[in-house]
């Protein structure tokens, strides 16, 4: 019985993380972030790979230029979605692996793309928070 609730717990954190992700008026994607902030732990670590020197980030400077780019018209009818994923589970850690998409309009283009997400995420007494994320994108 517990297995399955932290089952639960776990993938209702991945799906905030990736339904934050998705454009439309303010309030709600700023709905979205206080949601993928609460799911976050406050020192989280994020990492973007795609090719590139890596890129970290702390909690907020991960949300808040993602936060912008979704509201302020560049980036329209935007989201991203887990395509396939696993998550082992061990005591109080945990690891969900996935791919993902993602599609939307940008500067008036179509535009799409793939890529894999690793999440980390930690029991705390608040239930399954993610401590750490890195994505790479498909080239």
């Amino acid at each position: 019985m517990a297995q399955r609730d932290d089952e639960t717990q776990i993938a209702a954190a991945v799906r905030t993380f990736f339904d934050a992700f998705t454009s439309g008026p303010a309030p709600d994607v700023a709905r979205r972030m206080v949601a993928l902030r609460e799911v976050l732990l406050p020192q989280a670590l994020v990492v973007r790979t795609c090719g590139g020197e890596p890129t970290a980030y702390d909690v907020e400077g991960f949300i808040a230029p993602r936060e912008a780019l979704l509201t302020d018209g560049t980036l329209s009818e935007f989201r991203e979605w887990e395509v396939e994923g696993r998550t082992e589970v061990y005591g109080d850690i945990a690891h969900h692996w996935c791919t993902y998409a993602k599609e939307g309009v940008q500067g008036g283009a179509p535009m799409s793309g793939r890529g894999a997400k690793t999440l980390q995420l930690v029991r705390t007494g608040a239930g399954w928070r993610i401590s750490a994320a890195a994505w790479d994108d498909e080239r």
